[in-house]
């Protein structure tokens, strides 16, 4: 049989890969190297070759999803016609996606995501993410401050500030995917609708906007979300 060839980028995704997968499925702490090993059939010594340790992996893996969350927020970047909070609201509901038409697909990601033993693996690409979102916000909040639209004195403090409180809907969305699990698809869904619209007000407030100015999902994302259960 003839031996494949691979640029070590190839490989190197490929192991990106069959770590998501597994982190996803059993979650980060449950999954040893020796468990990535055996799902990408190679050699102890070539993981190494890329990745000194489990730890570099989550790593890699974070800065991927974290360019992958920045190629999805290019239209907003790029649309010089909106207005500064039309360009905050975009970026809240695009940048997690929280869209209707794709919540089936989000389901079973966010299973496994939100769950509390998979802290390490939310923090660490929250923090990623965050890394490379936290600029734009800023550069958003300077914008607005700018034309009068909102206030936001220090643009990055009041970015981190919006990321920091984002972190609380980890918890509540768990709490709302087991209870839709449970067959309380109506109660789980007015638990994450009330929240998702809470953080909104939260947002609106600290930049002394009008409540209800941002949507932090589009309307029904929660519903379609809870529904779509395994």
């Amino acid at each position: 049989m003839t031996r494949v060839i691979k640029s070590p980028e190839i490989r190197s995704a490929e192991l990106l890969d069959c770590a998501q997968r597994l982190f996803f499925k059993h979650g980060y702490d449950n999954t040893t190297v020796n468990d990535i090993i055996r799902e990408a059939g190679i050699s102890k010594g070539a993981f190494y070759h890329y990745f000194a340790s489990k730890e570099a992996l989550l790593e890699a893996l974070s800065a991927r999803l974290a360019r992958e969350s920045l190629d999805e927020l290019q239209p907003i970047i790029d649309d010089s016609s909106l207005d500064a909070v039309e360009r905050l609201n975009a970026l809240f509901a695009g940048s997690r996606r929280l869209k209707v038409e794709l919540a089936p697909q989000m389901r079973s990601t966010f299973d496994v995501i939100f769950r509390p033993e998979n802290i390490v693996l939310f923090h660490r690409i929250d923090q990623a993410v965050s890394a490379v979102v936290m600029p734009l916000i800023a550069e958003i909040l300077a914008q607005g401050a700018e034309e009068g639209v909102l206030d936001a004195p220090d643009p990055d403090a009041f970015a981190d500030m919006l990321l920091q409180m984002r972190l609380g809907l980890g918890k509540i969305m768990h709490h709302a995917l087991r209870q839709a699990d449970s067959g309380q698809i109506d109660d789980a869904v007015h638990t994450l609708d009330t929240r998702l619209r809470y953080y909104g007000i939260a947002v609106d407030r600290l930049l002394k906007l009008p409540d209800g100015t941002i949507q932090m999902a589009e309307p029904g994302f929660a519903r379609a979300l809870l529904q779509a259960g395994p």
